[in-house]
């Protein structure tokens, strides 16, 4: 589906897989553990496999979204996320293009970044890269929304401290959990292939646009 982004007021972005290569930091350190066994072959293995436990990953916190636990075991879904690799904030890097992308979509979009990730992070984030902090008008992490992605509230939220009407706002993100909240708030969905996601499954889930990587989103919405 084409989506109009003559009428597009904001662009909002996932940060891990989508703005950040944290993925292939992942990806090198489970292939360090699996190397003795895979060889040459340890990288692709574990890139496989994290792809993998993606949906799995997805459909636990959707359950514990639905059960209204998504706040109260927030403890452990940080632990899980530090126990696939996502941590520390330090050593973030900006997946090749996205600062060239950030600048030139800032002058033309109101720009903003929905995470899961706490505030800290979002502040440490921002702090490791200022030569594009500026751009970025909203913020919302697990701090600012009752419920977390899946659930529509953060690109709500965005939305309304922008003020901004929500179908006028695309989300891109690289899994299906940023598929899912575009869509249930009535946004505009762009789903990436950098990151954990892969195509069926963005598919199925309703994404407006795929592109392979975050960066080709200035491409298209400049035209």
């Amino acid at each position: 589906m084409t989506i109009p982004f003559d009428t597009i007021d904001a662009i909002f972005f996932d940060l891990d897989g989508t703005l950040v290569d944290t993925d292939d930091e992942t990806v090198d350190k489970w292939a360090r553990y699996l190397r003795p066994f895979f060889r040459q072959r340890a990288r692709k293995v574990a890139r496989w496999l994290l792809m993998k436990a993606e949906t799995p990953g997805n459909l636990f916190i959707t359950i514990l979204d639905w059960l209204h636990l998504d706040r109260p075991l927030v403890g452990f879904t940080d632990m899980l996320r530090r126990r696939r690799g996502l941590y520390p904030a330090r050593e973030f890097r900006l997946i090749p293009g996205i600062e060239e992308a950030i600048l030139a979509l800032a002058p033309h979009y109101q720009i903003g970044l929905i995470t899961t990730r706490s505030r800290l992070h979002i502040e440490q984030f921002l702090l490791r890269f200022p030569q594009i902090a500026d751009a970025f008008q909203i913020t919302c992490g697990l701090q600012d929304t009752r419920y977390l992605k899946p659930n529509p509230q953060p690109v709500l939220f965005a939305a309304e401290k922008l003020n901004i009407p929500v179908e006028k706002c695309v989300l891109v993100g690289d899994t299906t959990m940023d598929v899912l909240a575009a869509r249930r708030a009535g946004a505009w969905s762009v789903a990436v292939l950098c990151g954990f996601g892969e195509r069926p499954e963005l598919e199925h889930h309703g994404a407006h646009l795929i592109l392979d990587s975050t960066d080709e989103i200035k491409e298209i919405a400049l035209k």
